[in-house]
């Protein structure tokens, strides 16, 4: 029975792997509620894929693509805070997202699914698919790195020092888009945020570094996902939810020692 677990290990392992240093800038950047509504929209795109017949990842971008630019101009129009506007994208994004996909038959949607992911319905070539984007996640964070660490400690001092500000915005919106629309498989669209942001969370007490923080948040996603699978497999219960829990008790227990020591 334990080689059931061989695919979704190594399909949580890649997510992982692409949520944790993307992740750490979602953290650095305070940009935890921006992918909550990314996350939220990404059922919309479920309903355009289903509805038009088109590839349900492509979809889910388009549909960030527009809930972002859609943020971008009631920042512009608006005098409410963001965090105002984005609550309000977030939960309205969800609600429609949720009407949509419950309007097709229970026979082409499992909507439990779409929420809470499944572990256990992963393929090879959802593996593959994980694998290819999470090294394409990482090699674009590698090649933009100076310029994303700059925009997210000043921006004013990133844009002077020649760096193109929106552009490296746009890019990190792109890539938290690619990596939850490959993670709403695995852990669902009411989950894939606690992967993005907990482990990075808890790196950040564990690390010295920016570097060290990109490096060790994958490792505590990995170890997250190996013990939510075992936890899932031996008491039966459901893999995604089984694997952000872990992750949230890793959490407190490194916030625990930190301060125990300090």
């Amino acid at each position: 029975m334990i080689e059931l677990l061989i695919l979704p290990l190594l399909a949580g392992c890649g997510v992982a792997l692409a949520a944790g240093p993307l992740g750490s800038f979602a953290v650095w950047r305070r940009m935890a509620y921006f992918g909550d509504t990314l996350a939220h929209s990404a059922l919309i795109g479920v309903a355009i894929g289903l509805f038009f017949s088109i590839n349900i990842t492509v979809a889910i971008i388009v549909s960030s693509l527009f809930i972002a630019a859609a943020l971008v101009l009631l920042e512009q129009k608006n005098t409410l805070s963001t965090d105002t506007i984005l609550g309000i994208l977030s939960h309205s994004a969800l609600a429609v997202g949720l009407i949509c996909v419950s309007a097709f038959s229970s026979a082409r949607v499992n909507l439990f699914g779409y929420l809470f992911g499944d572990f256990l319905i992963v393929s090879t070539a959802d593996v593959i698919a994980i694998f290819t984007v999470a090294f394409i996640v990482i090699g674009l964070l590698m090649f933009f790195w100076r310029g994303l660490i700059m925009i997210s400690t000043d921006e004013d001092l990133a844009r002077v020092e020649g760096n193109n500000v929106e552009g490296l915005r746009m890019l990190l919106m792109l890539l938290m888009a690619a990596v939850i629309a490959l993670a709403m498989k695995v852990v669902g669209v009411l989950l894939i945020t606690a992967l993005l942001i907990i482990p990075a969370a808890t790196s950040r007490k564990l690390s010295s570094s920016p570097e060290a923080m990109v490096i060790i948040a994958p490792l505590i996603g990995m170890l997250s996902v190996l013990s939510g699978l075992l936890a899932s497999f031996f008491w039966d219960v459901p893999a995604g939810p089984a694997v952000v829990v872990v992750s949230a008790l890793f959490f407190l227990t490194v916030n625990i020692c930190y301060r125990k020591r300090s």
